[in-house]
């Protein structure tokens, strides 16, 4: 039998008509999406998807002032698909709804105290290697992304061909316009969930930074990006360039933090390593403790990348350090508790390994323990700043 393989979308064209394109060849998984976050979001906070999306309209000004591309290619999505407006921009702000300091999205769960435990923040743990870090000389960036096990059918492998911009490949769950991935223009992006939250004032949605940050042509219009914007919930960002270099960025709405590899190895989870903000420092808690876990772990697995000799075991060693159990199921390779009711089931929806040396892109449709990476047929260099030369 053959592996479980991600759906493979490519869109081009105006941004309405990407989304058009985007949203009708997306629609079953984008109405499973919708119905699983309507169970979720009544699950974990009470509200309605009525009272979901008419709280996810407060971005609607905000993304059509900073990106109007973007809103259209939702409009587009929307129409596509078959659904609201308002449907398409809550799945791109599902995290802004949940993580809002307007309310508690409070989880069901009680905490020991007598209280009750608030919602994790996305699970994720990314990685760069470079250099010092990897035996074949190429620079390697990817990660395990953990989420909701309700939206692993929802997940996608999305191609947007869009000159004079970076063609980009990324991983998203139906209907959003931005994620995790990489462009034409040799540069990864990795993102993480950190949790804490800060001010009322409305800021942009992650997919909408994180599509801007790859949209860019150049690492330090990427790092421009990131440091200008104002993200309206605290997410972490590692960028990976082909030549050579990684920095990650620690962002909130109260300001960022960042780190630099150490000898070419650089991992980042879902608590804060470049130090906590002063917003949030008095009471402050890791979100996701597991993260204090899944760090050090990917660290000691990816340091076998050292004596590699080529793509090919490469390929193997990550896979095999990303495949990490210590702490299952919160482990780096994340898998549903069974404890906990299937609504709340966490697991690996996708592990990344990136080759910027070679624009090669391969996942895994789950978790990387049980299953090979898929060779995504596109490679990054085959658009708009890609050359030959790119390819050793």
């Amino acid at each position: 039998m053959a592996p479980p393989s991600l759906p493979l979308v490519e869109i081009s064209g105006a941004p309405r008509d990407r989304g058009r394109q985007y949203g009708e060849a997306v629609r079953p998984q984008l109405r499973a999406a919708l119905a699983y976050y309507e169970q979720a979001f009544g699950h974990s906070t009470g509200l309605t998807w009525d009272q979901v999306t008419a709280r996810a309209a407060r971005w609607r000004e905000p993304v059509g002032s900073y990106a109007p591309h973007l809103l259209e290619e939702m409009r587009g999505i929307a129409e596509g698909a078959g659904v609201r407006l308002l449907d398409a921009l809550a799945l791109n702000a599902r995290g802004e709804v949940l993580y809002d300091n307007s309310f508690a999205a409070m989880d069901t769960s009680p905490d020991p105290s007598g209280g009750r435990v608030e919602e994790p923040a996305e699970g994720c743990t990314s990685f760069a290697a470079y250099g010092p870090a990897s035996g074949d000389g190429h620079v390697w960036a990817g990660q395990n992304w953990d989420w909701r096990a309700g939206v692993a059918d929802t997940v996608v492998m999305l191609r947007i061909v869009q000159p004079p911009a970076p063609t980009l490949i990324m991983q998203v769950e139906a209907g959003q316009v931005g994620r995790q991935g990489a462009s034409s223009a040799g540069i990864a992006l990795n993102a993480n969930g950190l949790g804490g939250r800060f001010s009322d004032a409305v800021g942009l949605p992650q997919t909408v930074v994180r599509r801007a940050v790859l949209d860019q042509s150049a690492i330090t219009d990427a790092l421009d990006v990131l440091c200008r914007t104002r993200a309206h919930i605290a997410s972490n960002a590692l960028l990976t360039c082909r030549e050579g270099y990684a920095v990650d960025l620690e962002t909130t709405p109260a300001g960022h933090g960042w780190l630099y590899p150490a000898d070419g190895l650089l991992v980042h989870g879902n608590h804060y390593q470049a130090g906590v903000p002063a917003a949030i420092a008095a009471d402050y808690r890791p979100l996701s403790p597991d993260s204090l876990v899944r760090v050090p772990r990917a660290e000691q697995g990816l340091r076998a990348l050292r004596g590699s000799t080529g793509p090919d075991e490469s390929r193997k060693l990550i896979k095999q350090a990303m495949s990490d159990h210590l702490g299952l199921p919160e482990s780096l390779c994340t898998h549903p508790d069974p404890r906990r009711p299937a609504v709340e089931h966490w697991t690996t929806l996708v592990s990344s390994c990136v080759d910027l040396t070679t624009g090669d892109y391969h996942v895994t449709a789950g978790t990387p323990c049980d299953r090979d990476y898929q060779h995504l047929p596109w490679n990054l260099y085959d658009g708009p700043h890609g050359d030959d030369n790119s390819r050793n």
